[in-house]
């Protein structure tokens, strides 16, 4: 066996502070790019809280990366801090509704956020009612707290409508006597609030505002801001404006953007490079985007995926000539033609039509396809042709291995 000085590196030599690129990081203000405005908007906003008042209710909109989640979460830091300074108790949580999308999970983890030591109530992970939820993190905020702001990322996640309306009535219903609540909702669906309940929508939609893409000039300053978390000389000077460009082409995602950079130090990495070289960011481009998509689709049903892959063939079949744009749709009857013969190939029984119509939309819900209704005439009527927008390529490789 290997002796330990030769197993491990004890001194990276293309990093130095990788955290700096990782997406959970928030950064400090002066690293913050393009967002002036939009901090400054959301900072009115909930102002009042600072005071010991309520703070307004917002909803923040725009496409992944846009840097809506960093800005609330910022904004909420920086008005605990400065809350503080003011001798009010203030805090804030942050849920992934993802993550947590039933009106029990969500108020399980807000409550269990917020609990402290002094409180002396207990918030076990299950096992109790929704409702003996509710009434220990109201009492948990009254005797705590002046005032409580709540990120609810992707709120559109939530399976329905019941936490956002005990949370925007909190006060108003008397099951807060001390304590106000903010709510910071956010969702990459500009359509989303018309779906809420008309009572929740008068509530918690008092702001609203939409995060523009970043441009390439704004991802070239971000991942400038970020650039020490790579050793001085290692970073050519070719690599930041490739990343940026393509990244704005392509989607304005700073996240993406980010990724590729930090993909490309780990392809120096593995290389044995000296440099992280801009050669680097085209295959790092491609495992960005391997990932992401395999968080997409990460805990998707079997049948779910048969699904996508037979969307898959039928736009690979097609030969779309230009990679970044796949503007071919199909007919939900053509992919289902296509799905049964996956089956039978997996020699599994295939869903009914329904279903898969089913599955379709879940993977519209998720951005994976896109969805757009037709009118074929008095022959015809109306149907739905389905698109995908992601690289077919990208798909079918990690379709490949999810399934297999």
């Amino acid at each position: 066996m290997s002796d330990s000085n030769d197993l491990f590196v004890r001194e990276d030599p293309i990093f130095v502070n990788k955290e700096l690129l990782e997406i959970s990081h928030v950064p400090d203000e002066g690293r913050i790019v393009g967002r002036d405005d939009e901090i400054g908007q959301l900072a009115s906003a909930v102002n009042p809280a600072i005071f010991g008042q309520s703070p307004s209710n917002v909803l923040i909109y725009g496409k992944t990366g846009t840097g809506k989640s960093l800005c609330a979460k910022y904004v909420s830091n920086r008005l605990v801090d400065t809350a503080h300074e003011e001798g009010t108790k203030a805090a804030y949580v942050y849920v992934d509704c993802a993550q947590d999308s039933t009106e029990t999970q969500t108020v399980q983890t807000i409550a269990s956020s917020v609990n402290t030591s002094e409180t002396d109530i207990y918030i076990p992970d299950k096992g109790i009612s929704t409702a003996t939820y509710y009434k220990r993190l109201w009492r948990i905020l009254d005797d705590a707290y002046d005032v409580l702001l709540i990120i609810l990322d992707e709120i559109d996640k939530l399976e329905d409508d019941a936490i956002l309306m005990q949370l925007s009535r909190a006060g108003e219903a008397g099951k807060l006597k001390n304590c106000k609540i903010g709510v910071i909702g956010i969702s990459n669906k500009i359509k989303y609030k018309d779906r809420m309940d008309e009572r929740v929508k008068s509530s918690l939609c008092e702001r609203e505002f939409v995060f523009p893409p970043y441009n390439a000039t704004q991802l070239n300053a971000i991942m400038e801001a970020r650039s020490d978390a790579f050793r001085n000389g290692v970073l050519e000077e070719a690599v930041i404006p490739r990343a940026s460009a393509l990244a704005a082409r392509e989607h304005g995602d700073a996240r993406k953007a980010i990724d590729i950079l930090r993909y490309a130090g780990e392809i120096a990495q593995s290389t044995g490079a000296d440099t992280v070289r801009e050669e680097f960011i085209v295959r790092a481009r491609e495992r960005a985007e391997v990932d992401r998509f395999q968080e997409l689709i990460r805990g998707s049903t079997p049948h779910s995926k048969y699904v996508l892959q037979a969307l898959t063939v039928l736009s690979l079949d097609n030969g779309t000539p230009e990679p970044e744009t796949f503007e071919q749709g199909f007919r939900t009857t053509r992919i289902y033609e296509v799905y049964e013969q996956i089956c039978r190939q997996e020699t599994v029984e295939s869903l009914s039509l329904r279903r898969v119509r089913d599955l379709l939309k879940e993977h519209a819900f998720l951005d994976v396809i896109e969805q757009s209704r037709h009118s074929g005439g008095s022959a015809e009527g109306s149907y739905t042709e389905h698109m995908l927008l992601e690289d077919p390529e990208v798909v079918k490789s990690v379709l490949a291995d999810s399934i297999d």
